[in-house]
């Protein structure tokens, strides 16, 4: 199947964005917690509108934080908890301008093998073993980047027919199904809490 990009239920500018920009794509992926997934991977577009331009790492990461707090609070808000997705951006754009010149593609550039990716998406801030396994699966379904072993470090996530995360979205029919998925995990969760 490989080569089919992410296709959200959004903006199809929105969608755009995520397709040619790793950033949009990265930050869609650290806004997506407490939100609908829609929500959290349109919000980098509407980012754009709003700083009239694609925004990059490094402007980010240097960005007064009472202006990028005002921007993600604007109505309506890019995230439930603005001032803290706003900080958390800040913080991982300032990892991407550290380590990787403030480039987000530097992430897998030049990684040996799956582990290895799966290690320095992990190490950004915010993401646990869970976010950092979603994400390299979304890297590996939908942006071919697929260093050795990418399936495996993705976990359940990277499995080819798998419906369990913003990886597995491709139409409207995937998003369900995905929604499903994550419908029942929380309801076996609560369940095991008891």
């Amino acid at each position: 199947m490989g080569g089919m990009t992410l296709s959200l239920p959004i903006d199809p500018e929105a969608n755009r964005l995520l397709e040619r920009s790793p950033l949009a794509l990265l930050l869609g992926m650290v806004l997506d917690q407490q939100v609908p997934m829609e929500k959290a991977f349109s919000s980098p577009y509407v980012l754009t509108q709003r700083l009239g331009h694609e925004p990059d790492g490094r402007e980010l990461a240097g960005y007064a934080p009472e202006a990028l707090v005002a921007l993600f609070a604007q109505p309506p808000a890019l995230h439930r908890f603005p001032k803290a997705m706003a900080a958390r951006v800040q913080e991982v754009c300032r990892v991407l301008v550290d380590r990787y010149d403030g480039d987000p593609a530097g992430l897998w550039a030049d990684v040996a093998d799956g582990r290895e990716l799966l290690r320095r998406v992990g190490e950004l801030p915010g993401f646990g073993k869970q976010k950092a396994q979603i994400f390299v699966a979304l890297l590996g379904k939908r942006y071919d980047v697929r260093p050795d072993g990418w399936r495996e470090a993705a976990g359940g996530y990277g499995d080819a027919d798998a419906y369990r995360s913003v990886a597995d979205v491709t139409d409207p029919e995937s998003l369900r199904r995905v929604r499903e998925f994550k419908q029942a995990a929380k309801a076996e969760a609560k369940a095991a809490k008891g």
